[in-house]
């Protein structure tokens, strides 16, 4: 069940991914934030309220610690995909797995020979993901780069938290995170007070369902698997979202990064059978 759930929750991050960051070019991002994250919250509190019952307060500070680091991610993710391509933002993101791999093999966890293998092959194919071959044969380097590396450091911090709020309640804990994200922006929003477009209502509103059916899913997995693998296949959500990048802005991959791709799928397949 853990492998399925964070394969399902790497889906449906990847489909919010490219949405949010398709949504951030062409409307202020403080409004793609705030809308999306609010539907999230909506969501998950009515399906919490129904599944588990009364509040776990075991689940407070470590949501809300989650809801802050997410803030920093979305806001430097969303961000980052407006100043370069979204096919290799999403990439450098899913690096965040390496926090949640090293706290859990720090913890105890310890994953079968083959399932290290997967671990190493599938974070290896994302760092292939992640190189942009420039004019001169390198790599592109930026501001676009720096902030999705800011992303991914606090979405693994993210995906740490979430691991500790799910330990109490796993739909609390998305609850408290998405509050506490919601309020950040709110607040924010009062202050800049940002233009809002109503026909990307529509789109916004999906891309909070998936955002946190996604986060649901993956603080679900961890409680039925180790969070180094829960976080490994969680990381994948790159793969969709530059197949999206790829198909709707046609932003091309180089062949390194095709063999990125492939590594980390034979990464997904040695975890799921290990």
């Amino acid at each position: 069940m853990a492998v399925a759930l964070a394969l399902i929750a790497s889906l449906c991050w990847g489909m919010a991914d490219f949405m949010g960051g398709s949504l951030s070019r062409r409307h202020p991002l403080l409004v793609v934030v705030l809308v999306s994250q609010a539907v999230g919250l909506v969501g998950v509190v009515a399906v919490a309220a129904v599944r588990s019952g009364g509040y776990d307060t075991g689940a407070a500070l470590p949501g809300v610690l989650a809801g802050l680091a997410g803030v920093v991610a979305v806001s430097s993710f969303y961000r980052s995909m407006t100043l370069g391509a979204i096919s290799v933002a999403a990439p450098i993101l899913a690096t965040s797995a390496v926090v949640p791999v090293v706290v859990g093999l720090a913890t105890g966890e310890r994953p079968s020979a083959v399932q290290l293998a997967g671990i190493g092959a599938a974070l290896a194919g994302v760092a292939l993901v992640s190189r942009e071959p420039s004019a001169g044969g390198g790599t592109v380097r930026g501001a676009g780069v720096t902030l999705a590396l800011v992303a991914a450091l606090a979405l693994g911090l993210q995906l740490v938290a979430l691991d500790h709020a799910a330990r109490a309640d796993p739909l609390w804990g998305v609850a408290t995170a998405r509050l506490t994200s919601v309020a950040a922006f709110a607040v924010a929003a009062l202050v800049v007070r940002p233009a809002f477009a109503r026909a990307a209502l529509p789109a916004l509103v999906l891309v909070g369902l998936l955002d946190v059916t996604a986060n649901a899913g993956f603080a679900v997995a961890t409680t039925h698997g180790y969070l180094s693998i829960v976080a490994v296949l969680g990381s994948l959500f790159p793969l969709v979202t530059v197949a999206l990048a790829h198909v709707r802005l046609h932003e091309r991959l180089s062949g390194g990064q095709r063999a990125g791709v492939g590594l980390a799928l034979a990464g997904v397949i040695a975890i799921a059978g290990g």
